[in-house]
């Protein structure tokens, strides 16, 4: 996860041991326990699925912005999300979390396992893009200075540098995301007005 994640990696789960101001109250959204006998999760049980392509193409009917999907309980993704929100000030990205039901939908609709969080993945209408593909086109959206964006040296690294050598620096950050800086049993599905429009409504999976 070269840039985003080796620095801080919706309506999601955004979890990070060190925090600016401005994090702490991104963090202060409405917290859901992951416990499958919350009130939330009842809900979501009586409710009923859309199929995952239905979820897909209802993501982008109002809304044609790229979506990430992030591991969600993963200390390390979620201060990478922080600093995705930080980065794009014009709002380019969206956020939902692979254990989301839109997450979870988006997954099977690009052929992989609805379970599978082995990745973090940028879903846009044409496609999904994985590992440090999805890394270098989230970071060609991205500008952490005021007049230094991150465009041109990813577009770099994407020609220049083979996708099995950046796969393999992903693959260890990856693999060892949660020795790195650990692991929350809380997530929440809702951002403070400041941020609602970056995380993908999780309602939009179900009829």
């Amino acid at each position: 996860m070269a840039l985003l994640l080796l620095t801080r990696t919706s309506r999601a789960f955004v979890v990070s041991p060190v925090t600016s101001a401005t994090s702490s109250r991104r963090m202060a959204g409405h917290v859901a326990s992951l416990n499958v006998a919350s009130d939330f999760d009842q809900q979501q049980q009586q409710q009923q699925l859309l199929p995952p392509r239905q979820v897909s193409e209802k993501v982008f009917v109002q809304d044609k912005r790229p979506i990430i999907l992030f591991d969600g309980v993963c200390n390390l993704c979620n201060g990478a999300v922080n600093l995705g929100l930080d980065w794009d000030p014009n709002g380019k990205l969206r956020f939902a979390a692979l254990q989301s039901n839109v997450g979870r939908s988006l997954l099977q609709a690009n052929g992989r396992g609805a379970d599978d969080i082995s990745s973090i993945v940028l879903v846009t209408q044409d496609g999904a893009y994985t590992k440090s593909d999805a890394v270098l086109r989230i970071s060609e959206a991205l500008t952490p200075l005021r007049l230094l964006p991150l465009k041109p040296i990813s577009r770099l690294g994407r020609y220049v540098v083979p996708r099995f050598l950046r796969d393999i620096i992903y693959d260890g950050v990856a693999d060892n995301r949660y020795d790195l800086l650990g692991k929350t049993d809380q997530c929440r599905f809702d951002a403070d007005g400041e941020f609602e429009d970056r995380f993908v409504d999780d309602q939009l999976a179900f009829k």
